[in-house]
């Protein structure tokens, strides 16, 4: 990393004099200092280039703001009104090199010569991978893709409730503050207060199909769920084959890797059978009519192949979806395809309940889904 022919540090570098032409007082120590850590992270994470940076460059709390503006525009080619919190979309800049090597030909074979990938998402072309389906990935992209999902961070959907609260301003009067500003002004009412209702974060549970035939996707999916629960409290995450199981738990992690163990060894019918309807029976009868899911949004991640009764499912998605506030089913079945049309008995049955469909097979459509949310409260 000290090796100043060394094509990262170059761009870190660079980076540090964007911040410099920023008004931020970045010193020869600071630089060195960010290199030595970049030197111990890993140089194609965005997250380790960010808080290696804050930590090293940044020394008051006022130089917050202009160093994730300067880290934006660097890093992500984005303009300085990006939305909160940071959409990982880092560019694949073609002038710069990252130190990390990928194997030039596919899994298994032999090659001598490795190509340096371009400095981007885990070493791969970012907008290949943000619209490949996780049923074509290689196990090298899978593995970027996992570590890509494990920056998401959701937005979680808000509802306004009956309760008040104080506020500059508003449209319904707050007579208490008013009398006692008018008391301190010994009578006299000069200034009018103000309340508005709260928001509350609505509960978002999310519950995976762990069968055989979701196997390409079932990983991915767990993984979106963890980067879920670590966007906010109010999420619950379940999984189900043959059998409902709650892995809530098993996901409060702080390492994503010891998450999906924890929550592998806890679904004991992993890539097993499929029953939705019963799943979904026993999530209603003794997880949702709890209140667990009473004005939430219901993710369903699934590709409707039950081999159940119908009649089961149809009654526990129409109890559902009086109990929750949308139902939003994802199926990788959907893909690209705007058209698409349901032909599997249990996506038949589960159609007239559903809110929103949705594919989940790739990183865009994930994606997709982090920017609705917001929109479904």
């Amino acid at each position: 990393m000290h090796n100043p022919d060394n094509p990262l540090v170059g761009i870190l570098v660079a980076f540090t004099g964007e911040l410099r032409g920023a008004a931020l007082a970045v010193g020869s120590g600071d630089v060195v200092t960010y290199c030595a850590a970049m030197a111990r992270l890993d140089p194609t994470d965005l997250l380790d280039l960010y808080w290696a940076g804050r930590a090293t460059l940044v020394t008051r709390r006022d130089q917050i703001p202009v160093y994730d503006r300067v880290f934006r525009r660097f890093f992500l080619d984005g303009a300085d009104d990006l939305p909160e919190p940071l959409r990982l979309t880092v560019r694949s800049a073609a002038e710069t090199a990252s130190v990390l090597q990928v194997p030039a030909t596919e899994p298994g074979t032999d090659s001598g010569d490795e190509q340096p990938a371009r400095l981007g998402l885990v070493g791969s072309d970012a907008e290949v991978l943000r619209n490949k389906s996780f049923a074509a990935c290689t196990p090298e992209e899978l593995r970027s893709v996992q570590k890509i999902i494990a920056t998401i961070r959701l937005a979680p959907p808000r509802r306004r409730t009956r309760r008040t609260m104080a506020a500059r301003r508003g449209r319904t009067p707050d007579p208490r503050r008013t009398a006692r500003a008018a008391m301190r002004a010994y009578g006299d009412p000069s200034t009018l207060h103000w309340r508005r209702r709260k928001n509350r974060l609505r509960p978002l549970i999310l519950i995976v199909d762990v069968s055989g035939s979701m196997a390409d996707y079932s990983r991915n999916l767990l993984q979106f769920a963890y980067s879920a629960t670590r966007a906010s409290a109010r999420v619950e995450a379940f999984c189900f084959g043959t059998r409902l199981t709650r892995v809530t738990r098993a996901l409060e992690r702080r390492r994503v890797d010891d998450a999906m163990d924890r929550a592998a060894r806890a679904v004991f019918d992993w890539e097993g059978g499929t029953r939705i309807g019963d799943s979904l029976d026993t999530f209603v009868r003794h997880w949702g009519r709890r209140g667990v899911c009473r004005g939430g949004i219901v993710v369903i991640c699934s590709d409707g192949l039950d081999r159940g009764d119908p009649q089961v499912l149809e009654t526990a998605l129409e109890r559902l979806s009086r109990l929750c506030h949308r139902l939003v089913w994802m199926n990788p079945h959907k893909g690209t395809n705007r058209d698409f049309r349901p032909n599997s008995l249990g996506m038949m049955v589960a159609a007239p309940y559903i809110d929103v469909l949705m594919s989940g097979h790739s990183l865009q459509s994930l994606e997709e889904f982090a920017q609705l949310l917001p929109e479904l409260s």
